[in-house]
């Protein structure tokens, strides 16, 4: 883990410290240490998780807060908790929890409108309930349109182009190459969408120039880590890419510029974690790979979000499989 900053100049040095310090929420790590947010280039830290660890989250970002949605605090126990991020304030607060306890969900923002699309429940069970909620003008979370039969599952790669949502591959007992996207606008979905070229879940991407990137993941077991890249064109098919230098699944991605960038990961052979600490970044136009500096606090099972050129990657496990972490971190390359 990252030293907490102290009063201590050298240590806020070593951690690019910035601005007025301020205390971990109540249920972070720290025991109450004082932390501080950084607009530092590379690795910093930032306040730990509010509510306290969490794994196998979805993470948004939305008018400068980033949303943790449900996920696990532990092995046995599954969270509805909606954890709020101000970049600004530097601080955690609650959001209206979600309407059942999950895991794995699929998330994306439209409009100022945080939607979850999918998710899975006790015993890695995948539903297809749809729940939207616009942090600006709703109490709390209103249901929409579910997933149609035999296309509810979690831990999909997600993405927005032009106002639709696409979900790509995901868990439902068992990695799937299903493709479906959902409009907003009409609260409808499209399940003719062609299937990505081979099954897949824990992945993660993005949106660069309009099309849709799926990095990595694993085909149903995590000793099953993926390397391969597919890019999909509204109305088109799938292409593939130059693969990822490093294969592995359960990894948290950001877009910034034309660069989606791919942290952590599970499935590690080389460490006794068995977690990823390698970041990689894939630029979409030159189709090229680059490595970045590595995690500080390596992680998996993280969702990731961009807000203002940085991301903002709160929670995770620390070793494979099971091991919530409160760690947050956030990358300015």
């Amino acid at each position: 883990m990252l030293a907490r900053c102290t009063a201590a100049i050298t240590a806020c040095v070593a951690l690019g410290c910035g601005g007025e310090d301020k205390a971990a929420p109540d249920g972070g790590a720290g025991d109450g240490a004082p932390v501080s947010c950084s607009e530092a280039a590379g690795w910093t830290a930032a306040p730990p998780v509010g509510g306290g660890p969490a794994q196998e989250t979805a993470a948004v970002a939305e008018d400068g807060k980033i949303y943790v949605l449900g996920g696990f605090r532990s092995a046995s126990e599954i969270v509805a908790a909606v954890r709020v991020f101000d970049t600004a304030a530097c601080a955690w607060s609650d959001g209206p929890p979600l309407p059942r306890r999950v895991h794995h969900a699929n998330a994306a923002v439209v409009d100022g409108t945080i939607y979850v699309l999918g998710s899975m429940i006790e015993g890695f069970v995948a539903i297809g309930d749809v729940w939207a909620w616009n942090p600006k003008t709703d109490a709390g979370w209103t249901a929409r349109a579910s997933m149609p039969v035999g296309t509810q599952r979690g831990s999909a790669v997600v993405g927005v182009i032009g106002g639709v949502i696409y979900l790509a591959g995901g868990l439902r007992s068992g990695a799937v190459a299903q493709v479906s996207s959902y409009t907003p606008a009409t609260d409808t979905w499209d399940t003719s969408l062609p299937p990505l070229p081979q099954n897949n879940d824990h992945g993660c991407g993005g949106v660069v120039g309009g099309k849709l990137y799926v990095t990595g993941g694993r085909m149903g077991t995590t000793a099953s880590r993926s390397s391969q890249v597919f890019e999909y064109t509204p109305g088109g098919a799938w292409a593939t890419k130059a693969p990822m230098p490093t294969a592995r699944g359960g990894t948290a991605c950001g877009v910034i510029g034309d660069r989606i960038l791919v942290v952590g990961g599970e499935g590690n052979p080389g460490t006794p974690t068995g977690v990823f600490s390698e970041v990689e970044a894939y630029d979409a136009a030159a189709d090229r790979w680059q490595a970045l500096a590595p995690m500080v606090t390596p992680r998996h099972g993280m969702g990731a979000a961009v807000w203002g050129g940085a991301l903002y990657v709160p929670g995770g496990a620390t070793r494979e499989l099971f091991g919530a972490a409160d760690a947050h971190e956030v990358l300015r390359p």
